[in-house]
């Protein structure tokens, strides 16, 4: 039998960059793919990436991501304008492959969402959502729970977002037993960090190499949360290639 190679590792981030305004009042797409480009990922999950008005116009101009970044946008959103679904979009780095984009409606008072893909790494596929998590717990871990339904019968899964959740131990049991919920640390508010409202739930196979939050100067005014990051090693395929 053929050794297989190293589990590859690769960077998954998730920033709520609040339709691009920072704390200086000003609405600043360019400073935000600056912090965006300073993360090194591979796979970042936004949070209102699109304002809320109208046809929700994407707060980062498509043409600017284009020219000044190596990323590429997940086609999740269903008009010509925005950048996601609910204001959650995703980007790529260039040269890595997507399958199985589709949006999903999450339940609660408010209108929520999520989108969800595939990273495709040849023998291996893992299952990534992004997600914007409500207001109220009781509607979190309704949403939570149709999140976890998505991938009951996928073995490898990454859910990316905005938890909205104050706590460090409660509000997130819809979760286990399959996902271990990462923290990298407290990423709101910006200005003065006491809650770590942005998360990464993995499931068991995957391991965290490191992870961390953003504090950079620039990461600090660009919007109120600060973006958080972990290097995850996925795992093998399950069979091994014949030598």
């Amino acid at each position: 039998m053929a050794e297989l190679s190293i589990p590859p590792t690769l960077r998954f981030a998730s920033y709520n960059i609040r339709k691009a305004r920072g704390l200086d009042g000003q609405r600043n797409p360019g400073r935000i793919l600056d912090v965006l480009n300073e993360l090194g990922a591979d796979v970042i999950a936004l949070q209102e990436a699109d304002r809320r008005l109208g046809d929700r116009p994407a707060a980062l101009p498509f043409r600017m991501i284009e020219t000044d970044t190596d990323f590429e946008v997940l086609p999740t959103a269903q008009n010509d304008v925005s950048l996601g679904w609910h204001g959650n979009a995703i980007l790529l780095r260039k040269g890595i492959e997507a399958a199985g984009v589709k949006r999903i409606d999450l339940p609660g008072l408010e209108p929520r969402g999520a989108v969800y893909f595939e990273v495709d790494l040849g023998p291996l596929s893992v299952a990534v959502m992004g997600a914007h998590l409500g207001l109220m717990r009781r509607h979190r871990r309704l949403q939570l729970e149709r999140l976890a339904t998505q991938v009951q019968d996928v073995d490898d899964a990454i859910i990316l977002g905005d938890f909205n959740e104050w706590s460090a131990r409660r509000g997130l049991e819809p979760l286990t037993p399959k996902f271990t919920v990462l923290s990298p640390g407290q990423s709101f508010h910006a200005a003065r960090p006491v809650a770590a409202l942005d998360r990464i739930a993995h499931s068991s196979a995957i391991k965290v190499a490191d992870a961390g939050v953003d504090q950079g100067k620039l990461a600090k005014l660009a919007s109120d949360h600060l973006p958080i990051w972990a290097d995850l090693m996925l795992p093998r395929p399950s069979l091994s290639a014949k030598a």
